[in-house]
């Protein structure tokens, strides 16, 4: 079901006008980025990777106009300069694929491999060093996980992982899958915890987005050197879960 926020009913016709233009530019605007990233794919990886964070932070802009979407971050000094890391956090919209591209460091994630067919920009995003799996068989995905993202760990890439598996409503939070802490734990490369609130405006599955303030919290490294991939897992989903009631509070 989709979730709606009720909080804006007074002012619902502002709601669908900017939902329909914010719609309309994120449509269009692969079409305008993605020729540019795939023309240089003969050049160094991180020109076409700014391209694309250019994109990301064009619909953020697009949101905040048209519907009233702003964020904040808190916990950026938690960020490492020049090291590698695993992202786990929680998943709750569209939103955070595309401003972790933004906020974050260069980076790779799970897509599912039919999204790379779709026009323009999954074309582009074939180009952008992607970990492309498929879904219906989870121990070919998990091999690909591990050797995939450590190879993009040692070339620097951060490796963004949503451990629930799929969005989920904004007041709860799903089960962890161990991949991303296997990955962790396989590599030796720590963890970084991230929780967020972005479906309370941008709902899943919803056409209609809402204006407001979306809050993220960066947590602290989580070590992976000699521990247990359930160590590692529940270390980081404990951490989550503390932050999200804060975010909520």
């Amino acid at each position: 079901m989709v979730q709606l926020n009720t909080s804006f009913k007074n002012n619902m016709l502002r709601v669908y006008i900017g939902s329909s233009v914010f719609f309309l530019g994120l449509m269009v605007s692969p079409i305008l980025f993605a020729p540019f990233i795939i023309l240089c794919l003969p050049l160094p990886f991180l020109i076409r990777y700014n391209i694309g964070k250019v994109w990301a932070g064009t619909v953020l802009k697009l949101a905040e106009w048209c519907c009233g979407i702003r964020y904040e971050v808190e916990g950026l000094a938690n960020i490492p300069i020049g090291s590698a890391v695993i992202v786990l956090s929680n998943h709750q919209s569209a939103w955070e694929t595309i401003a972790f591209r933004y906020i974050l460091p260069p980076q790779t994630s799970l897509f599912k491999k039919s999204l790379l067919w779709l026009p323009f920009w999954g074309w582009a995003m074939a180009t952008l060093k992607p970990i492309a799996i498929d879904r219906n068989s989870k121990q070919n995905a998990l091999r690909k996980l591990i050797s995939q993202g450590t190879e993009a760990l040692k070339e620097g890439l951060w490796v963004v992982v949503f451990p629930e598996g799929t969005r989920m409503p904004v007041d709860k939070l799903g089960s962890f899958s161990a991949g991303g802490a296997m990955l962790a734990q396989k590599s030796g490369y720590p963890v970084i915890p991230i929780a967020l609130n972005a479906g309370k405006y941008w709902p899943r599955y919803s056409f209609l987005k809402y204006p407001g303030t979306i809050k993220v919290k960066i947590g602290p490294r989580i070590a992976s050197e000699g521990r247990k991939t359930a160590d590692i897992n529940k270390e980081a989903e404990d951490w989550i879960k503390l932050a999200m009631l804060q975010i909520g509070q």
